[in-house]
This record gives C-alpha cells, sequence and structure tokens, in this order.
C-alpha cells in the first residue's frame, strides 16, 4: 500500500527520541497520546477518525510507538504513517461507542500482550481527547501499572519547530494572506455575513495556485456590530451588513494541520474616534513589541512590554497577548504551552512560533491586529505581511 508522508522517517524518529526523553526525565516508561496531533506529530497518521477512541503507545525500549484505533481506520494509517505493520492495531467495532465493553480495555490487553501492563503510565489528563472514564478503565483493567499526569508532554516537544515544519507554516501564511483579503474585499454594507464566510472557507481549503490548504482547527472568527464586544463568536448567518458595523476577523491558513493565524479590523463607514485611538495604540505597541522579542527573554518580559505600551493610554488588555502555535486539529490551534502573559517564565529559543494577539474589547465593539511570528536567532519575524490598520470601508 503506497504511503504519503508529509514528513521523512528521520524527522518523525527525531521527534520520537525527543519525546522519550521528556518521557526519561519525568519518569514514566509509556506514554499514551490520545490527542489526534500529537498523534499526528509522532507517527503521520491523518484521519478524521478521533470521534472513536484512538491513540498512540510510546515507550522507552520501541523505536517505534504502537497505534491503536478503529479496525477500519487501519487503512489510514498504512498510509498515511511511517509505522510498520507490526506496530498498528485495529479493534473491533464491538468496542465502538458501547455501552457494555471499552475501548481502554482492548488498549490495557494490547499492553498486557506485550508485556507491558506493569509500567509506568504517561497519561494526558487534562487534554480534550482523554476523559474519566479511560482513567478509571485502565486503573483497572492494569492493577499492576502506575499511572502519572503527562498532559501536554508531547505539546512542549512541539514547541520548537524543525526547518521542514517551519516551510509548512510559511505555506499557510502565503494562504492566510489571500483569505484575510479576501474577506476584506468581500464585506460590503448589503452583503450577507453567510457569503462572506462561505467565501473565506473556500480560499482556506483552495490555498494558492501551487498547493491547497486544509480546513483550519478553529472556524472562521467573524463576528459584527455588537458581537464585535466578545471574543470567539462567529457570522450571524441570517445577517447582512451595516453601515456603522465594526467587523473582526480571526482567520488563518492551514497547510498539513500546520497554521497561520492571523486578525484585523474593518469598518464600514466613519469609525468612532475611541476606535481610531485603541487602533494606534495597538498597531504602535505591537510593533514595539515586536522589535524587543529575541532568543533568551521570557514570555512574561514580552508581555511586560506590551504593557509597557499602553501607560498613560486609557487602553487596557488585562488577557494574555499571545501563545504558541503550530500543528493543530479542532478545537484550537494553539499548543497549549507558552503563553505571552505574567507569570511565565518560558525563555523564548529559535524555532518557536507564537501568535501575538493584542485583542481589545470594549463595550459595544472591539479591535484586533495580531501578529504570528517565528522566534529567529538574532529576533523575531513576521510571518505574513499584510497590512496593520483599521480597514474603513
Amino acid at each position: 500500500m503506497a504511503k504519503k508522508q508529509v514528513f521523512s522517517e528521520s524527522e518523525y524518529r527525531r521527534r520520537v527520541r525527543e519525546t522519550q526523553e521528556r518521557m526519561d526525565h519525568q519518569g514514566m516508561e509509556l506514554l499514551l497520546v490520545m490527542d489526534p496531533a500529537n498523534m499526528n506529530y509522532l507517527t503521520g497518521y491523518d484521519g478524521w477518525s478521533f470521534y472513536v477512541h484512538q491513540g498512540v503507545i510510546v515507550s522507552l525500549t520501541d523505536e517505534y510507538p504502537l497505534w491503536f484505533g478503529r479496525e477500519q481506520d487501519s487503512n489510514g494509517a498504512r498510509l498515511t504513517s511511517w509505522l510498520p505493520e507490526s506496530h498498528l492495531h485495529g479493534y473491533p467495532d464491538k468496542y465502538v461507542q458501547s455501552r457494555y465493553i471499552h475501548t481502554m480495555q482492548y488498549v490495557a490487553g494490547l499492553l498486557r500482550d506485550k508485556g507491558l501492563g506493569n509500567k509506568t503510565l504517561g497519561l494526558e489528563m487534562d487534554g480534550y481527547w482523554f476523559n474519566a472514564k479511560m482513567f478509571v478503565e485502565l486503573d483497572e483493567q492494569l492493577p499492576n501499572a502506575t499511572l502519572m499526569d503527562a498532559t501536554n508532554l508531547v505539546n512542549w516537544v512541539k514547541t520548537v519547530k524543525s526547518p521542514p515544519e517551519i516551510e509548512y507554516m510559511r505555506q499557510a501564511s502565503r494562504i492566510c494572506n489571500n483569505v484575510m483579503q479576501t474577506a476584506v474585499e468581500n464585506i460590503e454594507v448589503g452583503v450577507w455575513e453567510k457569503d462572506v464566510a462561505a467565501k473565506v472557507v473556500a480560499a482556506q481549503i483552495a490555498g494558492t495556485d501551487e498547493y491547497g490548504g486544509d480546513a483550519p482547527a478553529i472556524f472562521p472568527i467573524m463576528p459584527s456590530a455588537e458581537r464585535t464586544s466578545s471574543a470567539h463568536l462567529t457570522f450571524d448567518p441570517d445577517r447582512r451588513y451595516q453601515s456603522g458595523d465594526v467587523v473582526l476577523l480571526e482567520l488563518a491558513g492551514a497547510r498539513y494541520h500546520y497554521h497561520a493565524p492571523l486578525s484585523r479590523t474593518v469598518f464600514l463607514g466613519r469609525p468612532p474616534e475611541d476606535l481610531q485611538k485603541v487602533a494606534e495604540v495597538v498597531v504602535k505597541g505591537l510593533n514595539d513589541t515586536l522589535s524587543y522579542i529575541k532568543p533568551g527573554v521570557t514570555a512574561e518580559e514580552v508581555e511586560e512590554r506590551w504593557r509597557s505600551n499602553l501607560k498613560g493610554t486609557g487602553v487596557e488588555k488585562p488577557s494574555r497577548v499571545g501563545y504558541s502555535y503550530g500543528l493543530n486539529f479542532v478545537p484550537d490551534w494553539g499548543e497549549h504551552t507558552v503563553s505571552l502573559r505574567p507569570g511565565d517564565k518560558t525563555v523564548l529559543q529559535p524555532g518557536m512560533t507564537i501568535h501575538f494577539m493584542p485583542g481589545i474589547w470594549l463595550d459595544k465593539y472591539g479591535f484586533e491586529n495580531s501578529e504570528p511570528f517565528l522566534v529567529t536567532e538574532q529576533g523575531c519575524e513576521k510571518f505574513i505581511d499584510y497590512p496593520q490598520q483599521l480597514f474603513v470601508k
């Protein structure tokens, strides 16, 4: 069966070795990975099958992870992963969403059959894809094992990107540029919000003339009018844009699930003075902060530099202003590791990719102007060169 591998085998081996190193440092012999993005990172497996239980098991004593999933998804693992046949395990359909038997019983049996039932097993306990029932089943089925928390272990390995990963993120950035331009060009008074959203989604998939895109991990966030006073609302399917509307755009391009997010703001008509002031403060502070970023500074020092630009302006930003992002599946393109906020002591390193997102939400509307950037040896590099302004139409 012909494989389509997005990365070389040596790249996957590096990722597994770095994961094993972190496991060893944290005192675990096995790691159960249920997060589909982390599965993809370690094995290349790429299927929309995470609505059923699936995962990979990393062992300190095995160069290959073990993949398990629904039997009918096994060919997907053969087609997309770098794993040999001996490390692919499909379970029968009797386990799928059953009231009588649980997939973790199958996983526990697999571990026992391989002599791994008495090991220290790390679990992604605070993830979207691991739940209390899974823990209870593993605890009952593996009485001689030691279960421990391994939340975000693989996520931290993912934080520093390799050159091939960065290239896919550059491609995603070119897609995102097209996506944002599509939105800004099509938002006009009297146009249905749904029609603009449809064109945005089409642009995300169409990509560029050279390559296509993926559906991003987050649906296009593009609220209008009073809906812009809150974060993370999307379009109104039954509304047309009106004069006086603010429209927030938080959009992304994606290439093999590697993202490039970007935020901008559109105003239809004559913008109020307070919104213009917020826009000026945010853009000035954003660029000053970008000029400060370099390897060796901490995440909280970046946030402090940003906050220093707000003093005396009347503009406030109480929430974090950025986060690490990259390879991910729904519901989030963030990596759940680095956050630009007080208290985060993470030291920035070359190869880290961060979405600097100083969104401001007022009582009646908001303003967003973000930049995804790469930490380089000398400083930082913006992934996308798109005008930084309040777009007035």
